[in-house]
């Protein structure tokens, strides 16, 4: 008797102890499941962060940021002088490029155009510098215009940036760019008539980005002739559209600006490239609409239809003045460009038809512009 009831405790022991496994193995494999959901979050979150960190980036309207290319030169120059053995403050060196133009026109003939000459690099780990002279010609003269002489911040947190010296006002979104990068070989009548062609400004700018997916940006300049406030929002529709509008504020005194020193500003700009990749075809259309005592606008559609060739379409107003432009280009290659433009002049009493033929040479280092 007694030894059926171990025989029967044993196989009860044996049936038991793989229902226990079992469980146990469940209990694992649910204990798994969860610590794969936890890395799945954690890993998307992280992906998440970092998209929206990139979208940002792409995004920043800050002429002081680095593209892509200059960080890579810096890398790629740091890797050599290491290998070199020399020193590492050798990656501070400026980066210095020229940009050569001028233009044939049925107008005044051949005209050498305003050379730009740039150097640009990080000061250190905290501020990034930009020089930037115009060297041109006045009255069969030579002469040197210091254009751009600014210091700027690149380590304060929660995106805020703070730049001084001398440098091209945030008001207005064609306003912060060279000339040599215009779709057009003038700039609209409102910049010129309320800016002479381009606003600089001596004295500091502050502006703080949100570090969200879509661009949102505040900013406000403070200088000698008054001071500017200023506001951007942008983002991304897919993966080939992007937009971004602006709008400004300036006040300064009435002898920087036409009519009462007072001038409001709104801006937009959209761009369409498949999936983002400009190399072969692209399209932006943008505007800006001036408004003070007196008003001015203008819009401009530029069509990218082969790899090296645009053509673009321009009408721009200022009061009882108007103008239709028409321009081809070819760009044989990133550093040099060839500009025909048609103007069809209504400034006038009557109507004057303006040709342009324009060349624009790139030398050395020259970064790209913000979006």
């Amino acid at each position: 008797m007694r030894i059926t009831s171990v025989v029967v405790a044993l196989l009860l022991l044996g049936l038991h102890m793989p229902v226990a496994s079992a469980q146990d193995l469940a209990d694992e494999v649910a204990e798994l499941r969860v610590l794969l959901t936890s890395v799945q979050q954690d890993y998307e979150a992280r992906i998440s962060d970092l998209e929206i960190r990139l979208a940002r980036a792409e995004q920043l309207a800050s002429g002081a940021k680095r593209e892509a290319t200059e960080a890579f030169d810096i890398a790629e120059q740091t890797a050599i002088d290491q290998s070199a053995g020399t020193s590492a403050a050798n990656t501070f060196n400026p980066a210095l490029g020229a940009v050569l133009s001028g233009l044939y026109s049925n107008i005044d003939g051949f005209e050498l155009g305003e050379a730009e000459i740039n150097l640009k690099a990080d000061v250190d780990d905290r501020f990034f510098g930009n020089l930037t002279f115009a060297v041109g010609e006045e009255d069969g003269e030579g002469e040197i215009e210091l254009e751009e002489a600014w210091l700027q911040t690149t380590s304060l947190p929660g995106g805020v940036a703070v730049r001084g010296g001398r440098f091209f006002s945030g008001a207005g979104y064609l306003n912060e760019f060279h000339r040599h990068v215009d779709d057009f070989v003038d700039r609209p009548l409102p910049y010129q008539a309320f800016y002479d062609g381009q606003f600089k400004v001596d004295g500091v700018k502050a502006s703080w980005v949100a570090r969200t997916s879509m661009l949102f940006e505040l900013g406000a300049e403070a200088s000698t002739s008054g001071e500017t406030l200023l506001a951007n929002f942008g983002g991304d529709i897919g993966a080939s559209n992007s937009w971004q509008v602006g709008m400004s504020w300036v006040k300064t005194d009435p002898e920087a600006l036409i009519g009462d020193g007072e001038l409001t500003l709104v801006d937009f700009v959209w761009k369409w490239a498949p999936n983002g990749n400009s190399g072969q075809r692209s399209f932006k259309l943008q505007g800006e609409h001036f408004s003070s005592e007196d008003s001015g606008w203008y819009l401009q559609g530029v069509w990218q239809f082969l790899p090296q060739w645009r053509v673009g379409l321009r009408h721009d107003t200022f009061e009882a003045s108007d103008r239709d432009s028409v321009m081809l280009d070819w760009s044989p290659s990133e550093y040099s460009r060839l500009r025909l433009q048609y103007i069809n002049d209504r400034v006038l009493a009557e109507t004057d038809h303006q040709w342009f033929l324009q060349y624009i040479m790139s030398l050395g280092a020259h970064g790209a512009h913000q979006f």
